[in-house]
């Protein structure tokens, strides 16, 4: 029996260590971290929570964009403040942010200097023990041991793979090393201990920047960022190789990128089925918040290929126009975020000269951001009676230039076999 306690002891001490070494980090830190409130002015009550930690000695705090948003695009409707590990509260000015990465800069007016959180300076490595610290469900401040496992690989905005709880009011909180140094910033979960977190060289790039030249406005900050981001993203799409797939009797296009996943379908098993269907959608597997109804940054590519050998032409013609209804952009907004889109209708032949569609491009503008907009385009087969192709993208937050040069390449990589 004492063997036997022995070997509970021994597998039970890292646990114990881990749970000792927590508790000393949580206490050594707990001044320096704050519970994050959005407050909705007309009301006085919260109308979103999260977590920030300082960064500075004179009172600069890290945190999501996400969890400042609505006062980054309503400054008149809320106010940002701050709650203590003591239970103090006091307002909060919004610095700069970066929209891409999920993070901001707020500041609080101190007195006199405060302890704050050093940023490292390298990487952790893979399998190290790190500490995610956060106010989880509005509970009061919790620390969170957990396993740093490398960047996630289908991601194209780099994002840390930890394997931990991070859950919902955590978002904003630091992940520091056994050193305390902050490695990544809390930012999502998908749930079974499974959490992500923004780099810390993304926080340091943020701050950085704040100090060489603080942006003039939140809104001109978060217009570039948008802009170069998605010129990055679509760059690097259309340099990629694009390959051929074969849908039915039509050949669609796949982007070699492993940050676009596809996924597909059909009634290949109806033998009843009047119209034999399978359909293959693309999509970038992630995309950029701007407020809780407007979502940017999407990459979306759809394609419906339809036969028949049991119905006349005219009638199949019928059930492929009703298809064109579906369409829709792949990102959230409102009235208040973007313009009505404006189509352009056309009987269009691309270089290849194999296939002719009935082509519908449509573009709405960004009223916060001008030189943006969400592109959609709908490309329907006319050339084939009882065989048709329906080709579809989206694209959201792209400028013109950007959005013609997708179009392009999309169209003349779409064909018959």
């Amino acid at each position: 029996m004492k063997g036997f306690f022995a070997l509970l002891l021994w597998l039970a001490a890292p646990a114990l260590y881990a749970t000792e070494q927590a508790g000393t980090i949580f206490k050594q830190l707990a001044p320096s971290l704050y519970q994050i409130r959005l407050i909705d002015k007309a009301s006085g009550e919260k109308s979103s929570i999260g977590s920030g930690f300082q960064i500075t000695a004179d009172g600069l705090i890290a945190t999501n964009y996400h969890v400042i948003s609505g006062f980054a695009q309503y400054p008149n409707k809320y106010q940002i403040q701050y709650l203590d590990h003591q239970g103090n509260k006091g307002d909060l000015t919004l610095a700069s942010v970066d929209v891409i990465n999920d993070l901001a800069l707020v500041k609080r007016n101190i007195d006199q200097d405060m302890p704050f959180f050093t940023i490292a300076d390298n990487s952790p490595t893979k399998g190290e023990e790190l500490f995610s610290l956060g106010n989880p469900h509005d509970l009061g401040m919790i620390v969170v041991p957990g396993t740093y496992n490398g960047l996630k690989k289908e991601s194209f905005i780099d994002k840390i793979h930890f394997t931990g709880s991070v859950n919902s009011g955590m978002s904003g909180g630091p992940v520091v090393n056994k050193d305390t140094q902050v490695v990544g910033i809390n930012v999502a979960t998908s749930g079974n201990q499974i959490g992500f977190l923004v780099p810390h060289d993304k926080l340091a790039t943020l701050f950085n920047h704040y100090q060489d030249s603080p942006p003039a406005s939140i809104e001109e900050q978060m217009a570039e960022q948008l802009s170069a981001y998605q010129k990055a993203l679509i760059d690097k799409l259309l340099e990629s190789k694009w390959q051929g797939k074969v849908l039915g009797k039509s050949l669609i296009p796949t982007i070699d990128v492993p940050f676009i996943r596809c996924w597909g379908e059909s009634n290949s098993d109806k033998t009843d089925a009047l119209i034999l269907s399978a359909m293959a959608n693309c999509a970038l597997d992630e995309d950029t918040f701007i407020d809780h109804n407007f979502f940017t940054g999407t990459v979306e590519m759809q394609f419906q290929y339809m036969e028949t050998d049991k119905i006349s032409p005219l009638k199949f013609y019928q059930l492929y126009q009703r298809q064109v209804t579906r369409a829709a952009a792949g990102n959230k907004a409102t009235k208040d975020d973007v313009t009505e889109f404006e189509c352009h209708h056309d009987i269009v032949m691309p270089l290849n000269q194999s296939i002719n569609n009935k082509s519908i491009l449509c573009t709405r503008n960004y009223k916060k951001f001008p030189a943006l907009f969400d592109v959609l385009y709908l490309g329907l087969s006319v050339d084939r009676e009882r065989q048709a192709l329906i080709s579809h993208f989206t694209v959201s937050g792209v400028e013109k230039e950007m959005a013609l040069a997708f179009t392009k390449r999309f169209m003349e990589s779409v064909s018959w076999k």
